[in-house]
């Protein structure tokens, strides 16, 4: 399943929905892994990023889950999600950039592209679904803001290095 293909199911965009939420993870995942990886004299800048990252994408996480919620639908297998994100945008490590800062603008980036992606689709499909589109449309929206503002915070502090 890809956001390039037609949304015409509740199914589908629950899918989709359901890879927003492993993405989420893997974001706070990573955040969590520059953290602990600190030296001991930690930069305050970089851990209040990565906190606040993390703190964002758990919120992203519960609004998402709780859109798929509203559909109604089975839920897909966590594993089968995850290799489903792994393929698409799991082809980098923490450990892959020149940096923390680096890292958490791939995922700031890879996020709000998903999501742009994600709205891109919906806006083009005439399918209906079981939960409100407006809602559905302005969650989205917001999420699609948020790592923009990601994307805009991480490279500001990286301008001042």
């Amino acid at each position: 399943m890809s956001v390039s293909q037609r949304i015409a199911s509740d199914d589908q965009l629950a899918r989709l929905l359901q890879i927003g939420i492993v993405l989420e993870e893997v974001v706070e995942a990573r955040a969590h892994h520059h953290y602990q990886s600190l030296d001991a004299e930690l930069d305050e800048e970089i851990e209040a990023l990565l906190a606040d990252a993390a703190e964002e994408s758990a919120d992203h996480r519960e609004r998402l889950e709780g859109l798929i919620e509203g559909l109604g639908v089975e839920s897909v297998p966590f594993d089968e999600i995850e290799s489903l994100v792994d393929a698409r945008y799991g082809r980098t490590r923490p450990d892959d950039f020149d940096g923390v800062l680096y890292d958490q603008l791939c995922n700031e980036e890879t996020a709000y592209k998903f999501y742009d992606d994600l709205i891109e689709a919906i806006e083009a499909s005439d399918a209906e679904f079981s939960i409100d589109r407006e809602e559905l449309m302005d969650t989205l929206r917001t999420i699609r803001a948020d790592e923009a503002d990601g994307v805009s915070e991480v490279t500001e502090v990286m301008e001042r290095r």
